[in-house]
């Protein structure tokens, strides 16, 4: 694990990258909303840090915009698309050729999902994604998604979620944790399992 400091539109961006000994794909994690105490360290992200670097991937999680070591100040979004966008550039460039995957929890999962056809994505994931609460209208990734989402989750209406995922990308894999919430407290290993297993037959 290596901490890195990359330069971002509002200021330096701390991130933190794992090589796996032979890289089959790049993946990028956006963590939950900053002014709910979303952090690269939050628990959902570093298990799906952990769930894909154990499955060969280059993973790179970073803060957003002034959170932690993160230069700037939130911007509803906008700019933490921006951030993303960034973290992304300076990743291939250090990584070139690997396939992009992006990966995403709450907020996270809004802001990867908004950029990921921009961004050329091979690969979404996106848990307990906030369908209902930022809008998910025109958002096609052009690439396959995955979805984790509990429906017994306190923060985002999950029956938005499965019905949105039902009418809009159907051909979606949305996987569901019966009895699971926001944060999948006490489901952190199933929570790995079952994405590891999800997306092993996407990679190359």
């Amino acid at each position: 694990m290596e901490a890195r400091q990359i330069s971002g539109p509002a200021g330096p961006l701390e991130a933190v990258v794992r090589q796996p000994a032979e890289p089959k794909a790049l993946a990028v994690i956006c963590h939950p909303h900053p002014l709910y105490g979303g952090t690269m360290q939050n628990k959902v992200v570093t298990m799906l840090d952990r769930g894909l670097h154990e499955l060969g991937l280059v993973t790179w999680r970073f803060n957003f915009r002034g959170v932690g070591a993160s230069a700037g100040t939130h911007d509803h979004g906008d700019g933490e698309q921006h951030d993303l966008a960034a973290v992304v550039e300076h990743a291939t460039q250090h990584f070139p050729g690997l396939p992009l995957w992006l990966a995403g929890f709450s907020f996270g999962a809004w802001v990867s999902a908004r950029q990921a056809a921009t961004l050329g994505a091979a690969k979404l994931i996106s848990v307990a994604p906030p369908v209902g609460k930022w809008s998910y209208d025109g958002v096609d990734p052009g690439c396959p998604w995955t979805v984790l989402q509990g429906d017994a989750d306190e923060v985002i209406d999950a029956g938005q979620v499965f019905g949105y995922f039902d009418r809009q990308h159907p051909r979606a894999i949305v996987l569901r944790f019966d009895g699971a919430g926001h944060f999948f407290h006490g489901r952190m290993t199933e929570l790995r399992e079952r994405l590891q297993q999800a997306v092993a037959p996407h990679l190359p």
